[in-house]
């Protein structure tokens, strides 16, 4: 089960994942990405604070977007990931593929950095 909480801060478009992504929660991550696209957002922080467990799927989903956001010069960044999760992240390469930072402020710092 996932909650995605959404709010705008400085201009970013910041999506919180609370609980986890699976095979069956994975299109929710995937809509609440597109909404943010959608609606014109350069920069879309992704907080995986709350983040207790993603799967392939879930995976996937960050995957599916690296050739769009490259495409239409956007950024995405996550931050927060706990232990667990990073270590998926990294055991399958994806460390190299996707923006990741510790907190906040380094990936609003990596988002403006990469947008300019």
């Amino acid at each position: 089960m996932v909650h995605i909480k959404r709010l705008q801060e400085d201009g970013f478009d910041i999506l919180a994942i609370v609980g986890e992504i699976d095979a069956s929660s994975a299109i929710e991550l995937d809509l609440a990405i597109a909404r943010s696209v959608g609606e014109g957002y350069k920069r879309i922080l992704i907080d995986c604070g709350s983040l207790e467990y993603i799967s392939s799927a879930g995976l996937g989903v960050f995957m599916s977007y690296i050739e769009e956001f490259r495409d239409k010069q956007l950024v995405m960044v996550l931050f927060g990931l706990k232990e667990k999760v990073s270590n998926t992240f990294s055991i399958l390469g994806l460390a190299d593929l996707l923006n990741i930072r510790t907190g906040k402020q380094e990936a609003k710092q990596l988002a403006n950095e990469l947008s300019a």
